[in-house]
Order: structure tokens, then C-alpha cells, then sequence
């Protein structure tokens, strides 16, 4: 299914020791250009979240945000050690005594000196805490690339319909040549009698001068193009995927047709319907610019 390069996807996950939130957003790049943000104790996980990705993700800047909660220690991480409160007191006291001062002691005061409580080291299964890694990184993307597939349904529906009114634009060129010729055919031809009066019209002069004409205006070689890509690629958005590329090339060879169709153009009906052409061919290869 073809996707949007911009897309958004949040997942939360955890087991018995952490929680993990994962959030991934994405806008336009030409590249796969890819970003994360995460926790130090996630950090020796960079590298695989990275791989995970880019096996899912071909084009675009893709943010990824990662936030990481212990949820299995608590209180017990902090350790209170007493004997050392208990000298802090002692100490305190001798002072007052022996300076006749207010000891002011509180235990907000003593909770601050040193050693007091200490942040106990928290040990981290570092197995399960990259599989959470790994699912939950996983049930984000799936998320990120859903949002994708939506917005890219949506652009594939509008690049259809624009390629249906380049084809009959094109059609529209195709069957108003033949009048061209016809209508030229027409002037010259009464021109020419019109310049000769009453003498003989050398009907080899007139058929060398419309060969030249017809071969100076003739469009078919650029329309059968024009309907080839157009073909093509619809095909393409039916068919495939990661299109975005592919379909910027294929829009040049479009443009370039339809610059020469226009540059052809000895007729303001012809030129007018080149001008349209070009502008809607335009408007395709800006909304392309969306497509992974």
C-alpha cells in the first residue's frame, strides 16, 4: 500500500521491571533521515531501534522520541542508614554543648547531610528490558505506518484522478491536430490561388509546403509518450509501494512532452490545452512530493 511521508505513532508497553513510551512523527525528506531521542539507559539500544526502523521506513525526517520509567523499586532504590544520621546527631549535639549554641536540628535538615539516604544501584534485566524495547519500539511503528498508509490512500486517490484529466487533456490535444492541418491547409491552398490569379496551381508546390508544415507542428510522437507515462504510472500507484521517487522521475518525462507538444503549438486552442497540461502536471509533481 502506498504511504504518506508524514505520519505519527505512540505505544506504551511494560513488564514487571520498566514502563517504555514510544512516540515516532515524521514530515518530508528526500532522504530516510532518522532521529531519536532517548533515556542514557537506553542508549545501548540506539543502534538496534535504528535498525528496527529503517527495515519498515525508506524516505522521510522521522523523529523518535523514547521515555523510560523504573517501576519496580520504588522506595526500596533509596537507602536510609541510620548509624550515619545517628553520628550527624551526636556531632551536632558535642557542637551545642560545648559552644552553648541551638542545635535548630530537624530531620528535613538531616535527611540533607551526606550519606544519610543513598540511591541504591538498580539492577535491570537487560534482556527483557530489550525485548520491552523491541515490542514496544514495534506496536509504535505499527501505529506510525497505519497513520502513513491512511494519508497515503488519500494522495493515491488525488495523483488518480489528476492523471484521468492529464489523459483527457492529452486526448483533447490528439483530436484537435488533424483540424490544425486542415485549417492550414485550407488558408494556404487559397492563398496560393489567390497570389496566382488565373494561372494553374502547381499542386507539387502546395503538397511540398504541407509535408513541411505537418512534419514542423506533428505531435503524435509526444501524445503517444504523454499516454505511455500517464499509463504507467497508474500502474505504479496501483501496484507498488514506495513510489515517490520512481513517480518525480516519470513527472519530468511528462513535462518534457508537454514543453515540446507546447512549443509545437500553431494553434491557440492546442496552446491553451498545453498550458493546462503543464500546470496539472505541476500540481502532480508537488503532491508527489508527500509520497515515501
Amino acid at each position: 500500500m502506498i504511504r504518506s511521508m508524514t505520519g505519527y505513532g505512540r505505544y506504551e508497553a511494560e513488564n514487571e521491571e520498566s514502563r517504555l513510551v514510544v512516540e515516532i512523527k515524521s514530515v518530508n525528506h528526500r532522504y530516510c533521515d532518522i532521529s531519536i531521542r532517548l533515556p542514557k539507559i537506553l542508549n545501548p539500544y540506539e543502534n538496534l531501534i535504528r535498525k528496527q526502523l529503517k527495515e519498515k521506513i525508506s524516505r522521510g525526517k522521522v523523529d523518535v522520541f523514547i521515555t523510560y520509567e523504573n517501576i519496580a523499586h520504588g522506595e526500596d532504590s533509596i537507602a536510609y542508614h541510620p548509624d550515619m544520621a545517628r553520628a550527624y546527631v551526636n556531632l551536632i549535639r558535642q557542637l551545642s554543648d560545648d559552644f552553648s549554641l541551638n542545635t535548630g536540628l530537624d530531620a528535613a535538615m538531616l535527611s540533607r547531610y551526606p550519606d544519610v539516604y543513598t540511591m541504591e544501584e538498580i539492577h535491570i534485566d537487560e534482556d527483557k528490558l530489550q525485548k520491552l524495547v523491541e515490542t514496544t519500539v514495534e506496536g509504535a511503528l505499527l501505529q506510525f505506518l497505519k497513520s502513513r498508509e491512511t494519508e497515503g490512500e488519500l494522495l493515491k486517490n488525488d495523483l488518480l484522478n489528476k492523471l484521468t484529466l492529464l489523459e483527457d487533456v492529452t486526448n483533447q490535444i490528439e483530436k484537435r491536430s488533424p483540424q490544425v492541418f486542415t485549417d492550414y491547409k485550407e488558408r494556404l491552398t487559397a492563398k496560393i490561388k489567390e497570389t496566382l490569379a488565373d494561372n494553374k496551381l502547381d499542386e507539387s508546390v502546395l503538397a511540398t509546403e504541407l509535408v513541411i508544415y505537418a512534419d514542423k507542428i506533428c505531435v503524435d510522437e509526444e501524445l503517444v509518450r504523454l499516454k505511455s507515462h500517464i499509463r504507467h504510472m497508474r500502474e505504479i500507484l496501483e501496484t507498488e509501494e514506495t513510489v515517490g521517487r520512481k513517480l518525480d522521475f516519470m513527472t519530468q518525462e511528462l513535462n518534457r512532452e508537454a514543453n515540446t507538444t507546447l512549443s509545437k503549438a500553431n494553434d491557440i486552442i492546442i496552446a491553451d490545452l498545453g498550458i493546462i497540461l503543464k500546470t496539472e502536471i505541476e500540481k502532480f509533481r508537488e503532491q508527489i512530493q508527500n509520497l515515501e
